[in-house]
């Protein structure tokens, strides 16, 4: 099979396209054809920083179909159109391959949808998951009417995860409002169901957000904490969280201590690879739901634009990532 690798850090020049064996799947594990690599920033923080142990396929989310499964596991799960999420975490065999070997939990039927939509739905949709569930004043589970009294804030409502967030928040019927820096954003952020868009270049944000809702908001799914930490103080509506995800802007982030006492205020942090078994299982559930009633889409009509690539020119796909690309990146890996 023809497979990416790289056997040590550094830039994407060191991604190489090489000949591997079709690995035999183990107890308890599937293997899958892979059609659809997605990704991820995490692919090339982690190329950049995270030394392999001999060597890596790079790669978390994918889609395909399962060709082979290991003993313990169904044989009816031959044949099935999944999609892969974590594959490549703590294990050598990610998704920018012709095939990849994952545990079964982590192959999850994908139905009538398509491998685009498959290999996009890991990391994104798993992290905005859990920044709609984490905190007390929100549901456990997400479902159609979920999230019917709440309001949602999505800071940065153009990436990756913000389009998610903004796609699941809105099948739990959530009003949701959505901040971009840009009127290109701004539509984009409007096609993933965004209530209300802000351009917080031209608009203050807090204004804007108070006229919307009054007495604050129920949920910030926060992107650029060190950046927007005082505007989410203004916005949290008792008893509220913010969600933390990554760290644009900086790595440190000030928060005043009365001002988020008194209101009881969560804030949370989100990272999908260590959040709690029970509440990822919960998460691949809703999220496997969400996409097979249709209530959650990919491509520009849906606010995410996709870019693909061949699996040969998976050091540019990571280049576009890394140059953050507006949009999902994908590597083609077969016509599976």
């Amino acid at each position: 099979m023809k497979a990416i690798v790289y056997e040590r850090t550094g830039d994407p020049s060191v991604l190489e396209l090489v000949d591997r064996p079709v690995p035999e799947p183990a107890a308890g594990e599937v293997l899958v054809r892979m059609a659809v690599s997605g990704v991820n920033p995490t692919d090339w923080k982690s190329r950049r920083s995270s030394a392999p142990d001999g060597w890596q396929i790079p790669g978390q989310d994918g889609a395909g179909v399962v060709e082979a499964v290991g003993e313990g596991v169904d044989p009816d799960l031959i044949g099935e159109r999944v999609w892969i999420w974590e594959a490549a975490w703590q294990r050598p065999w990610g998704t920018s391959a012709e095939y990849t070997l994952v545990p079964v939990r982590q192959a999850v039927r994908l139905g009538d949808a398509t491998f685009e939509l498959g290999a996009a739905l890991g990391i994104p949709f798993l992290t905005a998951h859990r920044c709609l569930t984490a905190g007390e004043s929100m549901p456990g589970t997400l479902r159609a009417g979920a999230l019917a009294d709440h309001t949602v804030l999505v800071q940065g409502g153009a990436g990756a995860v913000g389009n998610a967030a903004i796609q699941l928040a809105r099948w739990a019927d959530a009003t949701v409002i959505a901040t971009v820096s840009s009127a290109e954003k701004a539509q984009l952020a409007a096609a993933a169901g965004a209530s209300h868009v802000i351009n917080y270049r031209e608009q203050d944000v807090v204004e804007e957000a108070r006229r919307i809702a009054p007495d604050g908001v129920h949920t910030i799914v926060e992107v650029a904490p060190a950046q927007n930490a005082a505007t989410d103080v203004r916005l949290l509506r008792h008893g509220g969280a913010v969600c933390v995800y990554a760290d644009g802007g900086g790595e440190e982030v000030t928060i005043p201590i009365r001002a988020q006492m008194v209101p009881n205020a969560r804030w949370q942090f989100v990272l999908v690879y260590t959040e709690p078994k029970a509440a990822k299982a919960q998460g691949v559930k809703d999220v496997a739901a969400a996409a097979s009633q249709g209530a959650i889409r990919v491509g520009a009509d849906a606010g995410l634009p996709l870019h693909h690539y061949p699996l040969a020119e998976t050091a540019a796909a990571h280049q576009a990532v890394e140059d953050s690309t507006v949009g999902k990146v994908l590597i083609v890996t077969s016509d599976a």
